[in-house]
């Protein structure tokens, strides 16, 4: 009988959604701490949702805030940093509480379920918003694609490399199995993205539609070379488990895509998006030429523990 290798039994004490392709549908409910709530309230709840979230079809995330507010720490969380990139090229923070990323294929279940939560965390925790979510186009090696027709995730570590990359190890109880999560809402330009040519979006992407692969003569905004993971020392492997978000106002649709990238830390994310701004050397992605993040928040994805949230870090 074989040992199982540190990166598998890392696998089996986190969040196992996190790992998996990305569902038919999605619904990220973010809440806040009601103006009522006090440490014990916030503590009575999480003991609640602890018992009911599987990791599989729920993946929990906590913010700052929350951490702070229990009085507890986890190492290398801290809030999305604001940037402001060359020709005042915004990208926001917005602290976010707690998020609950629910997954499956029956948006009547799902909402279902969100309204369970929401009933099952109060008083303590408040319903904010909720973005909903979908898989659009074929899967390809779990990849699914943007609403440009891009696929997404192309160079997501696979296997064990990605279970290195995404889950924290060697920190000890209630941590080793924890993910980091960086999001963000991008919101699309369909009219200003239409308005390029074929070849003028293959560049601002860095591989052609058609058939995915990377182009050799792409420009160095290229997102494919913005965002090179080998290329940054240390190397910066994320796992992006992105999908597509869509919201009706008035006479029109809002839509793009509902990033999400997880880690080991946040440092890889961190340093890809200075380079998407332009911070190290004043070029922009070309992804800003026709898309902008309206959020950004950083959160901690609590390891598995007996089929349960593991909130030892927070002293529950």
């Amino acid at each position: 009988m074989h040992n199982s290798s540190p990166t598998t039994q890392l696998a089996s004490a986190s969040q196992s959604g996190i790992l998996q392709s990305i569902p038919m549908l999605g619904r990220y409910a973010f809440f806040r701490i009601a103006s009522t709530a006090d440490a014990n309230s916030l503590r009575a709840a999480l003991k609640r949702l602890k018992a009911l979230v599987d990791g599989d079809s729920i993946v929990t995330a906590m913010g700052p805030e929350l951490v702070t507010a229990l009085g507890a720490q986890v190492p290398g969380l801290h809030e999305f940093p604001a940037m402001i990139g060359p020709k005042d090229l915004q990208i926001p923070s917005t602290p976010a509480t707690l998020l609950l990323w629910l997954r499956g294929h029956d948006m009547g279940h799902l909402l279902h379920r969100t309204r369970a939560l929401a009933a099952l965390l109060r008083p303590a925790f408040t319903l904010d918003h909720v973005v909903e979510a979908y898989r659009h186009g074929p899967v390809d090696n779990g990849h699914a694609r943007d609403l440009t027709g891009y696929e997404d995730g192309t160079e997501n570590p696979e296997g064990e490399a990605a279970e290195a990359a995404t889950f924290v190890q060697g920190q000890g109880v209630g941590l080793d199995g924890a993910s980091f999560l960086a999001n963000q809402q991008w919101l699309h330009n369909y009219d200003q993205f239409d308005a390029f040519s074929v070849e003028a979006r293959d560049h601002i992407m860095g591989r052609r539609l058609t058939d995915n692969e990377e182009l050799e003569d792409a420009p160095e905004s290229a997102h494919v070379k913005r965002t090179a993971q080998e290329s940054f020392e240390p190397e910066a492997f994320i796992l992006r488990r992105s999908m597509p978000w869509q919201r009706n106002v008035g006479a029109h649709d809002e839509s793009g895509l509902m990033f999400a990238a997880f880690g080991c830390t946040l440092d890889a994310f961190e340093v890809q998006m200075r380079r998407m701004a332009g911070l190290d050397d004043e070029i922009v992605d070309g992804l800003f030429s026709f898309s902008r993040p309206l959020t950004g928040c950083y959160l901690w994805c609590p390891p598995m523990h007996n089929g349960q949230l593991d909130l030892r870090q927070l002293g529950l």
